[in-house]
């Protein structure tokens, strides 16, 4: 075993791993580099050795293995959301659904799949993942109250989009933002105005390149 990894093992008797971050791991084992401290967990996870709950952010200890099962899940896709100006609408939209290892999941309750068109997202950053044409988003439909800078899926004038939230109070208005290398402008929307915020993107589902 690498010595990282048994330097971490040897820290999670004496800590709450899943209350510390990347970086404050490595200053208590003695490395500068957070994602060498990422990758070490992530194959102490692949040995059984940890568990790692990205949704709740908490860390645990398991019996090396112990195969973790899993099961295939159907997450319902409800349609496509524009990235670029609010061109589709969704709520209705059924089109079937999303299968998907819950090992490949993480947010398991509450969620909605939907498929993203356009490129004005594609400067966000979800866990890593950016937002490009044809990816699947894994959407939180619980959380309907965003705070400023949610990647939210919403609803106005029957259309959907995938923006980023700012609520503008010195202006009572909503603005929705565009992460994009192209420069697309804001969307204002007045706070009495029929808008809905459908959830918050919790995960990217990149689409396969096949070359």
């Amino acid at each position: 075993m690498h010595k990282i990894q048994q330097n971490l093992l040897e820290l999670s008797k004496r800590k709450n791993l899943g209350q510390m971050t990347l970086r404050e791991m490595g200053e208590h084992i003695g490395e500068k580099f957070p994602q060498k401290v990422k990758h070490h967990l992530t194959q102490l996870e692949k040995k059984g050795f940890i568990k790692i709950a990205k949704h709740t952010g908490t860390i645990e200890r398991t019996t090396p293995g112990k195969i973790a099962k899993t099961s295939l899940l159907s997450i319902p896709i409800l349609g496509t959301a524009d990235c670029g100006p609010a061109t589709f609408y969704t709520d209705t939209n059924f089109e079937g659904y999303l299968k998907i290892s819950s090992a490949l999941l993480q947010r398991k309750r509450e969620v909605y799949a939907i498929r993203a068109s356009g490129i004005s997202m594609n400067r966000s950053n979800i866990h890593g993942k950016n937002i490009e044409d044809g990816d699947y988003l894994i959407v939180e439909s619980s959380h309907r109250r965003p705070e400023n800078g949610d990647i939210v899926v919403s609803v106005f004038d029957n259309l959907a989009n995938i923006k980023k939230f700012h609520w503008d109070k010195e202006n009572n208005r909503v603005v929705l933002l565009s992460e994009s290398t192209k420069d697309f402008p804001p969307i204002f929307i007045h706070e009495d105005d029929d808008f809905n915020v459908t959830g918050y993107v919790t995960q990217v589902i990149k689409k396969p390149r096949l070359e």
